[in-house]
């Protein structure tokens, strides 16, 4: 149910991996019962990169039923997919080639297209075709795996820019400050409707923008993308090791 963000600490050093594995692996299995299938959106970063990993080696690998796991992503840097920037190319090495996923069930963000926007409307058309649950509703994604920047970006929504205000549209073009400036990325009308969202956050220099995030001070803080991600009826997991939380209040 919506509401109340759930924090969720680790105790150990990359316990929140295997937390996360585990937890991905209960959701998948809710979704597959009800709907007969697992639509997951995956993000990049060295954060996920070590849950697909984890998903991707034994005890993990053989608990999924990957044939009835569908993969979208949450943004895409406009680069081509074996580019070492790539989103899908992170997960293509770390999760999708060790485990011989079926390129049936990876739906990727073109970012190689020459009009990103052009990009963006394929995505969500694409999201709109596969991810209907029932006629006339709209499209929502079972499971989104999302990151925190140290702006309090997340997937690719920069603060101040076009794409954060966007809520109909499912996909817009996003642009970074640094790095790979043009993206394609997830929503938030998007990434509100989804069932579940699980936010991974590790490491003590994202210490600071978590405290901003979950315990807002100021409109400031409450406008920061991270903490736009206000979900219609699903669940709002923040996954976080010990670093990351050592600024939140003890009673979380």
């Amino acid at each position: 149910m919506s509401g109340k963000p759930e924090i969720r600490i680790a105790k150990a050093k990359d316990e929140w991996a295997l937390e996360a594995a585990a937890l991905v692996q209960e959701l998948g299995k809710q979704a597959i019962g009800a709907r007969g299938r697992f639509s997951l959106a995956l993000s990049g970063g060295k954060t996920p990169e070590h849950l697909y990993r984890t998903m991707a080696a034994p005890p993990y690998a053989d608990r999924f039923d990957w044939a009835r796991t569908i993969f979208f992503f949450s943004d895409e840097r406009c680069v081509s997919p074996d580019h070492p920037d790539s989103n899908f190319g992170l997960a293509s090495r770390t999760l999708f080639a060790p485990l011989t996923i079926s390129p049936d069930c990876i739906y990727r963000m073109r970012g190689e297209v020459a009009d990103p926007e052009t990009a963006a409307l394929d995505y969500e058309r694409q999201l709109r075709t596969i991810d209907r649950p029932q006629q006339n509703d709209s499209p929502h994604l079972d499971l989104v795996l999302l990151g925190l920047g140290q702006d309090g970006h997340t997937a690719s929504l920069f603060p101040g820019t076009n794409a954060v205000g966007e809520r109909q549209r499912l996909v817009a073009v996003g642009q970074s400050p640094t790095g790979v400036a043009t993206r394609l990325t997830l929503t938030l009308g998007a990434i509100n409707r989804a069932t579940v969202v699980l936010f991974l956050v590790t490491g003590a220099d994202k210490a600071g923008i978590v405290k901003r995030v979950l315990e807002p001070k100021t409109d400031a803080d409450r406008q920061l993308p991270a903490a736009l991600v206000k979900l219609q009826r699903g669940r709002l997991i923040w996954l976080l090791d010990g670093p990351a939380a050592a600024l939140l209040t003890v009673n979380h």
